[in-house]
């Protein structure tokens, strides 16, 4: 299945004439041909090769999700020069990016529910409001007004003691740099949909996601990667929490255990 370039080729030669390099200069510090870049801004390349989208997002410095899916050429002088800045739109939640969402008779945010079986074409389709208007969808007078909130089903059991098949409320976050470790379903693209503890690692722009089950290694994602991030509000489950000790109780029990052995010796 081809790549959809979205505006690839129109931010390309958008980038190369704002910094007034002509083809052959800019495809010099690429690395690339001229033709090869040629081809790139006409639109004739209809699936860039990962190793051109990632050459040419760390030569603007913008992630390959910036240049793929944002018209440039739209933004306004003061947002370019932050993106230009390091300041890639995409690490901060992406502010511009037009959430599909739902509402009810009031006008109000629907809390749309994503279960299981939703799950694939939720990946393929999270920014087609069509497809979120399939949905189930639901209101709760807690969950209102200045937030966006969404409920995904749980699987596995990487999370307990969240049970396989709860239900997360969740909130959407506009700003991913996370300062400490935060529970959240996170939405990639490779790992699909997934509730983890999240923290992000401003050096090598990326989030590492932990489970709660210690069975379950931490791994990293970048964060380009990373489609929608959702802040964990509340969970819904038919089943009873698995009841977990502290070691304080622990110690409590084998202190009456061993009172009574020595009771019984005595």
């Amino acid at each position: 299945m081809a790549i959809q370039t979205y505006f690839w080729a129109g931010n390309l030669k958008f980038l190369r004439k704002r910094k007034k390099f002509s083809q052959d200069e800019l495809a010099e510090k690429l690395g690339m041909t001229r033709v090869k870049l040629n081809a790139h801004e006409s639109g004739r390349t209809k699936s860039p090769p990962l190793d051109d989208l990632l050459l040419c997002a760390d030569f603007f410095r913008m992630s390959v999700d910036t240049l793929l899916r944002i018209d440039l050429s739209k933004l306004s002088e003061l947002k370019l020069r932050d993106l230009e800045a390091g300041n890639d739109i995409f690490l901060s939640g992406s502010k511009m990016r037009v959430l599909a969402t739902t509402v009810n008779s009031a006008n109000e945010d629907n809390i749309e529910m994503v279960p299981i079986k939703a799950k694939a074409g939720y990946l393929q389709d999270y920014g087609d409001p069509e497809f979120i208007s399939t949905l189930p969808v639901f209101n709760l007078p807690i969950f209102t007004g200045g937030k966006k909130y969404r409920m995904f089903q749980t699987e596995g059991d990487s999370m307990l003691p969240v049970p396989d098949g709860a239900f997360i409320i969740s909130s959407f976050l506009t700003d991913w740099k996370l300062s400490k470790e935060t529970p959240c379903v996170v939405v990639t693209e490779d790992e699909g949909i997934s509730f983890k503890m999240v923290s992000f690692n401003p050096e090598n722009k990326s989030f590492s996601l932990r489970s709660l089950n210690p069975l379950y290694a931490a791994y990293e994602v970048k964060a380009e990667e990373v489609r929608e991030i959702w802040k964990f509000e509340a969970t819904l489950s038919k089943e009873l929490p698995t009841e977990t000790l502290t070691l304080q109780q622990i110690g409590l029990s084998i202190a009456e255990i061993n009172r009574k052995l020595e009771k019984l010796e005595s």
